[in-house]
């Protein structure tokens, strides 16, 4: 052996030696760092086997009793902070809230979401920040939601009205009483507004209360919602995403995602050859001819520069702006039904403040109704819409509560742990809208012990889309019908068990029986 291969053989074993010296080391520093309280797991899954799919916040819940209120799960390959307390979320947002403004790319957003062309989804950054912009100052501003008031009120009229129709049909017994799937038609309401708000009118088949809902979209939008929250096993563990062919997700996701395009291509040439035929005032316009025109003046490479950028919004709007309002109108009034002296107290406000008029509640009036409110919230509390909020992912290390938290961690904040704390709130398993009584706590990102729309940079831009279109359609349906469970069922009897897609739905329709109040007061 020659004098130049010995030298090779001792450089190459003194830099092994070297980099197995540095790792060493590394991996000695890292252990020194303090990290969260980490539950026992197994090899490649981690901690997947020990939550529900079905209600992961709850089994989230039962591990933050047992294990503290941040702790670090290891979900297949991913590390996964857990937060489950508001004293946590505050430090969060407080003093590190860019750090936990990233978004982790999951397969089924990179899907239907163009790329993460939208505002939920898509990582922190100028785009975010462009389009995060023209949603809050020129889609969703106070000014926009005021604007579509009288969609609001016409398509609430219209529920009432269909309601009322089934009560006084002929298939009714004499007592102008009968059975009614508030599920569905709180759906259709919601469906219908968004539509009516986004493109102008009813698409997607029929868009009455009484014949099945919204059509097209009323069948595809619970299946996105599906999608979205159903396990994807190559997000987790990357060189297993060849079970997602198995069990077909990828091609459900395929297909979903070719239909709504195909619905967006139709829509927005529609719009543009209206545009092209008629100058309507920018008062009359929808949210997507809106975007179209803000489109014509976008930069090169900025937001809006693509379609698919204004089909990302369009996405954003349908699934976070339906299933959501449903959700919440049909838990509020389950909570009411089981909970009479709530839903007395309630309808003592509406004759006291609105009266026995025989015409509907318009929104203008609804400020008065301030137990109403109370009631919303405690639901929002109880019932939290998105119970595990959108996930975040840490940009870069950071501690938080004295532990590390290493950068790209998956971070989930139970919103459900946070609203059972008995440590803020009395008896946390009650519903109890005098809890808000005093006016100290709200929604919008300020109170960390309560934050069903988020809070930070990336807290949900469309809470005032949602509250008027909830608020009006619950006191409008308390105002018109008296309602009661179906003949037989107790208080007791009724299912409240939850079926979480990305929104928390319940398990089982709330079916009640509606009986009206006055025709008139309806059909005026």
């Amino acid at each position: 052996m020659d004098f130049c291969s010995i030298f090779f053989l001792c450089f190459l074993f003194a830099s092994s030696l070297l980099l197995l010296l540095r790792k060493r080391r590394r991996q000695n520093i890292s252990q020194k760092k303090r990290l969260p309280p980490q539950p026992w797991r197994l090899p490649i899954v981690g901690n997947l086997h020990q939550l529900d799919p079905n209600r992961p916040h709850r089994s989230l819940l039962k591990l933050s009793q047992r294990h503290g209120p941040i702790m670090l799960l290891q979900l297949g390959s991913v590390p996964t902070l857990v937060v489950s307390s508001g004293e946590v979320v505050r430090e969060i947002f407080r003093h590190n809230d860019l750090i936990f403004s990233g978004r982790p790319p999951m397969r089924a957003a990179v899907k239907l979401f163009y790329n993460l062309c939208d505002v939920a989804f898509s990582p922190y950054g100028e785009f975010w920040r462009q389009a995060r912009r023209i949603s809050v100052h020129e889609l969703l501003s106070a000014k926009q939601v005021r604007r579509f008031e009288a969609v609001r009120q016409q398509e609430v009229a219209k529920l009432v009205t269909a309601i009322n129709g089934l009560c006084f049909s002929s298939s009714s017994s004499s007592s102008n009483s009968h059975l009614v799937n508030l599920s569905k038609l709180t759906l259709s309401l919601s469906n219908n507004v968004v539509c009516r708000v986004l493109l102008g009118g009813e698409y997607g088949g029929e868009g009455g209360y009484g014949g099945g809902g919204s059509g097209w979209l009323h069948e595809v939008l619970p299946k996105t919602q599906q999608l979205l929250a159903e396990l994807c096993v190559g997000d987790l563990i990357p060189w297993m995403g060849w079970v997602d062919r198995l069990t077909r997700l990828d091609a459900r996701l395929k297909n979903t995602f070719e239909e709504f395009d195909r619905f967006y291509d139709m829509v927005i040439e529609e719009h543009m050859k209206k545009g092209e035929d008629d100058e309507e005032e920018e008062e009359e316009e929808d949210m997507l001819k809106l975007l179209l025109r803000l489109r014509k003046r976008a930069e090169p490479g900025g937001f809006l520069s693509s379609m698919d950028h204004v089909k990302g919004i369009l996405m954003d709007m349908f699934v976070a702006g339906t299933d959501t309002s449903a959700a919440t109108i049909t838990w509020t009034m389950a909570e009411l039904i089981k909970n009479p002296k709530v839903m007395s107290k309630l309808l003592e406000e509406l004759r006291r403040v609105i009266g026995n008029k025989s015409k509907m509640i318009e929104e203008n009036e609804l400020e008065k109704l301030e137990y109403l409110k109370l009631v919303v919230k405690e639901s929002l509390r109880v019932h939290p819409a998105a119970p595990l909020l959108v996930p975040r992912e840490t940009i870069e290390p950071c501690t938080i509560y004295g532990y590390h938290v290493p950068a790209k961690s998956r971070v989930i904040i139970n919103a459900t742990a946070m609203a059972l704390d008995a440590r803020v709130w009395e008896n946390p398993h009650d519903f109890c809208p005098e809890r808000f009584s005093d006016g100290k706590m709200d929604f919008r990102g300020r109170h960390y012990e309560y934050i069903p729309f988020g809070a930070g940079r990336r807290i949900c831009p469309g809470i005032n889309f949602a509250l008027p279109i909830v608020e009006l359609a619950l006191a409008n349906l308390l105002h018109c019908f008296e309602w009661a469970l179906p003949h037989g069922m107790t208080a007791e009897d009724m299912n409240m068990e939850e079926a979480l897609g990305i929104t928390m739905h319940k398990k089982v329709p709330l079916c009640l029986a509606a009986k009206s109040k006055s025709e008139e007061t309806i059909i005026s």
